[in-house]
């Protein structure tokens, strides 16, 4: 018998979300319990679990879409059993035991391995999209937890237990060099929170990732504050007695090498640069419901003269050298 899929209560204030996406495929056999789809809203991410253990006979509404409260994502067929779709068999008589495979029969011919061992390979099946992104912000290793869920799942528990657990010491500083600086390693975007289906990328460089409705929400919001709160500006204060050094050091051959003052632009753009690299997001702007991400590294550096302030872009920063810039 077809158990229906429905939108769950929202929350307070919430009537529809957006489908996210669909953990299973039709004719996937599915268990109670199991996550089989995510559900994005402007505040949180809801997980969809099946009621009945079956196979998913059919899905009524795709990624993006928009459904209210109550109204049907799909459908199970109770008790099924996946590659057939019929219903499991009751009080029928036990089906007698296989015959023994012949002894030349190759290795290759067993079975595919249960679903919950190829899962156990690949930690990011074992979680839904919501704990994936979770546990890239504590930089958790999925495939490194025991999951508590049901058929091992990770769940968000078992990330914030993990990394309550744990407090990862703060790197150490890298003292500056006048060689082209590496550019550090760059993390996990939480960008990468973006199924990759809705991630589209031009030719020169610029990826364009659908934000969810989240996102959304706080790029409106962040306009909106714009417009009705005052702005403001913050200062930090580093340590440039290294930087200093260097530049006292090397800022008599560099300038008779290429003819001009090695001052400490050079050194703010490329640390710039490594910013970037280290946080795409920064390195992006929003165009409508999308982040456009920028793999180029053009740094504009504000230039008081006579007339009034300008601002210059150094286009390609990051393939430039210090004597470029």
């Amino acid at each position: 018998m077809p158990v229906e899929i429905r939108v769950p209560p929202l929350g307070e204030s919430l009537v529809d979300a957006v489908v996210g996406q669909w953990l299973k495929s039709e004719g996937e056999a599915v268990s109670r319990g199991e996550t089989i789809l995510e559900l994005e809203t402007d505040k949180v991410n809801l997980d969809v679990t099946a009621d009945e253990d079956g196979v998913l006979a059919s899905i009524a509404h795709s990624e993006g879409d928009v459904v209210t409260v109550g109204e049907v994502l799909g459908t199970i067929t109770a008790g099924a059993v996946a590659g057939n779709g019929a219903s499991a068999p009751v009080a029928e008589a036990p089906a007698p035991p296989p015959a023994p495979a012949p002894a030349a029969e190759p290795v290759a011919a067993a079975a595919p391995a249960p679903v919950d061992a190829v899962a156990a390979i690949d930690g990011a099946g074992r979680a839904a999209p919501a704990v994936r992104r979770l546990a890239e912000e504590h930089n958790v290793d999925l495939n490194a937890i025991a999951g508590s869920g049901p058929g091992g799942r990770v769940i968000r528990e078992d990330i914030l237990s993990l990394a309550a657990a744990r407090q990862a010491p703060a790197p150490a500083p890298v003292a500056p060099a006048l060689a082209p600086i590496p550019a550090p390693a760059a993390p996990a975007p939480v960008a990468a929170a973006e199924p990759a289906a809705s991630r589209v990328e031009d030719a020169r460089g610029e990826e364009r990732i659908r934000m969810n409705r989240r996102r959304q929400t706080i790029a409106r919001r962040l306009v909106e504050a714009q417009h009705t709160a005052a702005m403001l500006t913050t200062f930090n204060e580093i340590d440039m007695s290294a930087v200093m050094a260097l530049r006292s050091k090397r800022k008599d051959a560099f300038k008779e090498k290429f003819g001009v003052n090695l001052g400490f632009m050079s050194f703010f753009t490329k640390a710039s640069v490594g910013a970037l690299k280290a946080y795409p997001y920064v390195n992006g702007e929003i165009q409508g419901d999308e982040i456009v991400l920028k793999k180029y590294y053009d740094i504009g550096i504000a230039v008081g003269i006579e007339e009034g302030l300008v601002v210059p872009v150094v286009r390609d920063a990051d393939r430039k050298s210090f004597a470029d810039i």
